[in-house]
């Protein structure tokens, strides 16, 4: 017959007009798969997180969902079923009839059932397996926190406990996305220098100040792994007698930024003015100035150790100086301008300023807005002039009785302060960095500190890529249930990254053609990973009953089985499933 169509290996002659060719995605998912499987999270969440045979769906598999959603591309709870629909079942971890049951509501107890189950060993031997499987160092862990930005009211995130366990505050707080109108938890984070890898992640109320979180996590991260010699890094909320004294005590390194509040800082930069350091150049770095395009990093450790008895290291960044100076000079021309509009002001007569008190109060207010306290000196003029009107109407004569009246004029007048300006150029482009291990050169402890920003990048991860926010649950233990999944998403995308890129150096390889017109990627995030595998998928040739007929595999690119091997993931992973 014309319009049938036979199958080798099979006695089916079907009409072609009856044929239903099925798409099912695989994507980047055969990728997190294998990572996930290497860590044994399906294992780890079936032993934590107990089943019930009333369950249609285990909350392993329905975790597992979340999870992988989080490292491909975020999709809010009750959308999660859609984006599953759209895979073959395989890859997300679940079976064809699982996919249907997929909703807001059983995924949102599912995320209970998380909260409720040990996380703390969940999480302790899901990092320590990472840690073994991946061979990361430990020997240098950096922290820092960062606002979780929640829209609503949030009425039931109060605290209150769940099972014997405190859920998450949402408070108004310092809100680093700069939404202080809006509640907030805060995530504190803590990476390995290896590749950024996250290995501690908690969650405090919205209204925790850094300062106080650092000694509850050095006390988990010594839990963890069993040492205290790794260097703990954080921003100048560290550098804090109690903070610092707490990790010395017990045996701990530690290196932040030695706050510009302590009088050390101020000793110093008095004593620079006079006493020019003998520097020691530690790197350079290039710029984007194109008539400067080095930064010159240089060292000097303090003659005087901090009140707490600490090395303190100064750094000199001649970009850094340059900034400084540059930023003083507009601070100060800003402020002249700032006066010369108000003397503008005063000297019109529909001014509503009156008093002296009252221009010297503006005025130092429009210059401490333009942050120019230190350099521009201001003080009031007033002058007094005297005019004469006749008493009455009419042609004056000699009789003509006159009033004098006494007009006073305000001004602002100012003087840049030359030898504050001159004191604070002898310190410009220098920081200091405190530390309490005694033998680290001071060019080391410079390399470590730069490093920091590596983290910040695992914040841009989490709140670009993943999509934390704007969160869509109002459920606490819910919330910290999904941040747990995050955190786990986090740590499969740094496993990703850090493989491939150490995959690279290996093979001497300084980029790959990820971007598109094959231009070449020197640091492959696992976003960019997954992108080039967007539109692999299975075609699945059916027949009105339902039996498939042929299966077509994906034939991927050279690009694509590159990225693969250097994984150390055989190709195998998009073909038949076993």
């Amino acid at each position: 017959m014309g319009n049938e169509v036979h199958f080798s290996g099979q006695d089916v002659a079907v009409d072609v007009t009856d044929l239903d060719l099925q798409t099912r995605l695989l994507a980047g998912l055969p990728i997190v798969n294998a990572f996930y499987d290497r860590l044994g999270i399906d294992r780890l969440l079936e032993t934590h997180v107990p089943d019930d045979a009333r369950l249609r769906v285990s909350p392993a598999a329905a975790l597992g969902v979340v999870i992988r959603n989080l490292v491909v591309r975020h999709a809010p709870v009750y959308a999660l079923g859609e984006w599953a629909g759209r895979y073959d079942p395989s890859v997300v971890g679940l079976t064809p009839a699982d996919v249907d049951l997929l909703n807001d509501d059983r995924i949102g107890r599912m995320l209970s059932r998380l909260f409720d189950a040990d996380r703390a060993s969940l999480l302790t031997r899901l990092v320590l397996d990472a840690v073994d499987n991946f061979d990361i160092d430990l020997s240098r862990l950096h922290n820092d926190s960062t606002s979780l930005k929640l829209s609503g009211a949030y009425g039931t995130a109060d605290g209150r406990e769940r099972g014997g366990k405190p859920t998450p505050a949402a408070r108004y707080g310092f809100s680093k996305d700069h939404r202080p109108d809006l509640k907030q938890l805060v995530g504190i984070l803590t990476v390995t220098a290896d590749g950024a890898v996250p290995i501690a992640f908690r969650v405090a109320d919205g209204n925790t100040a850094d300062v106080t979180t650092h000694i509850d996590t050095w006390d988990a991260l010594v839990a963890l792994t069993g040492r205290t010699d790794f260097l703990y890094t954080a921003d100048s909320k560290l550098a804090t007698f109690d903070n610092v004294a707490h990790i010395h005590s017990r045996g701990g390194r530690f290196l932040s930024v030695l706050p510009a509040s302590r009088k050390e800082d101020r000793i110093f930069r008095d004593w620079v003015v006079t006493n020019p350091p003998d520097w020691d150049e530690a790197q350079r770095r290039p710029t984007r100035d194109p008539e400067h395009p080095e930064d010159v990093l240089s060292t000097y450790q303090d003659h005087l150790p901090s009140a707490d008895g600490h090395r303190i290291i100064w750094i000199h960044s001649t970009a850094k100086a340059r900034r400084d100076a540059t930023r003083r000079h507009q601070a100060i021309a800003k402020a002249i301008a700032a006066i010369d509009a108000l003397n503008m002001r005063l000297s019109s007569p529909r001014c509503r300023i009156k008093t002296a008190v009252t221009a010297e109060a503006e005025a130092r207010e429009a210059i401490e807005e333009v942050h120019a306290t230190r350099w521009v000196n201001i003080h009031v003029e007033q002058d007094t002039a005297e005019s004469f009107r006749q008493a009455k109407r009419g042609r004056p004569g000699p009789n003509t009785a006159y009033i004098k009246i006494s007009t006073t004029r305000l001004r602002i007048r100012f003087t840049v302060d030359e030898d504050q300006v001159s004191h604070d150029a002898a310190s410009d482009g220098m920081w200091p960095l405190i530390t309490n291990d005694p033998d680290m050169p001071a060019a080391e402890l410079l390399d470590a500190y730069k490093w920091q920003p590596n983290l910040e990048k695992r914040h841009a991860q989490l709140k670009g890529t993943q999509l934390v926010a704007p969160m869509w649950l109002r459920d606490p233990a819910r919330i910290e249930g999904l941040l747990t999944c995050h955190f786990i998403a986090m740590l499969l995308s740094s496993l990703i990254e850090r493989t491939i890129r150490q995959a690279m150096a290996q093979a001497g390889l300084s980029e790959l053609s990820l971007y598109p017109e094959d231009r070449g990627c020197a640091a492959p995030t696992t976003a960019r990973i997954l992108e080039i595998f967007t539109g692999v998928a299975r075609h699945e040739l059916t027949a009105p009953d339902a039996t498939v007929l042929r299966t077509f595999h994906p034939e991927l690119t050279d690009l694509q089985r590159q990225v693969l091997d250097l994984l150390d993931i055989p190709s195998s992973v998009y073909g038949p499933v076993t």
